[in-house]
C-alpha cells in the first residue's frame, strides 16, 4: 500500500499573474475551497495517511489552511455556525502534513527531490498541487494507481489522450497494452514536437514512484526549459524497473490555467446542490 504523497506547491505561479504575485495558485479556491485542498483530499481517500508539501517562500497561506485556529474555532462555536466549524476543524486531520522548501526553482524534478528524506525506502506519489483529477469510474485515478502498483509493483503514471496539436505541452510516453487500460511504458520524453511525439499519452498529474527515482533525479542534468525534469529521471528509471501506464477516464483541472479555472468552477459549481439551479439559470442567461 501507498501511505505517503508527495504534492509539489513551490514554483510561481506565472501564468496566473497578477492574482498568483500574493496569493498562492494553490490556494486559488475552485468554488469554495482552495486547489490544494481537492489534491489532498484525494490523497487521503486513496489511503495516503502522511503528506509532504513542497513550498517556497511566500507560501504560507498553505501552511496556514491546514493548522488549527484556535479564534476563529472559537469564534465559529459561540455563533453556533456548527457546519463551518466542523468543515474548518477536518483539515488539521485530514493526514499528518509536514513541508519542505525548494530553494530554488529549478523544475519540478528539483521539488520531487526535496522529498528524498520524506520518502526513505518507500514508494510515494507525487500530486501536482495545481491541478485537479476528475475520474468518471467510481474510483479515482490515485486509487485505481494505488490498486496497480499493490499488484504488479513498479511505478505508474496516470496518462491522458491527448490532441496531437496539443502534445507538445505534455511529458509524452510510450509502451505496449498490458490490459485494463494499462500500458507497460518503455520510454518517456519532456514536452516533444508534435510530429516527433512517440504516442499521444500525455503523462497527467499524478504518480507513484518506488523510492529509485530520487537517485536518477540526483543524476539528472538540467533539460526541457533548463530545469531538472521528472520525464527524464523518469525514462531512466523505465529502462530499469517495470513502470506502467494508466489511461483514466475523466478530466484535469489545471488551475493554473486561467480558463482552465473559469471551466474548473463552472463545472464543479454544477455539481454542488447548494448553487447548482441558480447557476445554470445565469449560465442560461448569459447565452
Amino acid at each position: 500500500m501507498i501511505k505517503k504523497a508527495v504534492i509539489p506547491a513551490a514554483g510561481f505561479g506565472t501564468r496566473f499573474l497578477p492574482a498568483s504575485k500574493s496569493i498562492p495558485k494553490e490556494m486559488i479556491p475552485v468554488v469554495d475551497k482552495p486547489t490544494i485542498q481537492y489534491v489532498v483530499e484525494e490523497a487521503v481517500e486513496a489511503g495516503i495517511e502522511e503528506i509532504l508539501i513542497v513550498v517556497s517562500s511566500g507560501k504560507d497561506a498553505i501552511k496556514d489552511h491546514f493548522r488549527t485556529h484556535a479564534e476563529l474555532e472559537a469564534l465559529l462555536d459561540k455563533k453556533g455556525k456548527t457546519d463551518a466549524l466542523e468543515c474548518i476543524q477536518a483539515l488539521s486531520g485530514l493526514a499528518r502534513i509536514q513541508y519542505a522548501n525548494q530553494l530554488e526553482m529549478k523544475g519540478l524534478g528539483d521539488a520531487v527531490l526535496c522529498a528524498k528524506e520524506f520518502a526513505g525506502q518507500d514508494p510515494v506519489a507525487i500530486l501536482l498541487g495545481d491541478t485537479i483529477i476528475r475520474s468518471k469510474s467510481g474510483q479515482s485515478a490515485l486509487q485505481s494507481m494505488v490498486r496497480i502498483h499493490d499488484k504488479h509493483g513498479g511505478s505508474v503514471i496516470a496518462l491522458r489522450k491527448m490532441p496531437r496539436s496539443r502534445i507538445s505541452q505534455y511529458g509524452v510516453v510510450s509502451g505496449k497494452e498490458f490490459g485494463e487500460g494499462i500500458i507497460e511504458i518503455d520510454h518517456l520524453v519532456e514536452k516533444p514536437l508534435a510530429e516527433k511525439a512517440p504516442s499521444l499519452l500525455a503523462v497527467s498529474a499524478r504518480y507513484i514512484v518506488t523510492p529509485r527515482i530520487f537517485e536518477f533525479l540526483e543524476n539528472t542534468k538540467p533539460g526541457f526549459g533548463g530545469e531538472i525534469q521528472i520525464t527524464d529521471a523518469l525514462n531512466a528509471l523505465a529502462a530499469e524497473e517495470r513502470m506502467f501506464g494508466f489511461q483514466f477516464e475523466g478530466s484535469r483541472l489545471d488551475i493554473g490555467n486561467k480558463l482552465e479555472f473559469i471551466k474548473s468552477n463552472l463545472l464543479m459549481g454544477l455539481e454542488r446542490a447548494d448553487i447548482r439551479d441558480d447557476l445554470m439559470t445565469f449560465l442560461k442567461e448569459l447565452v
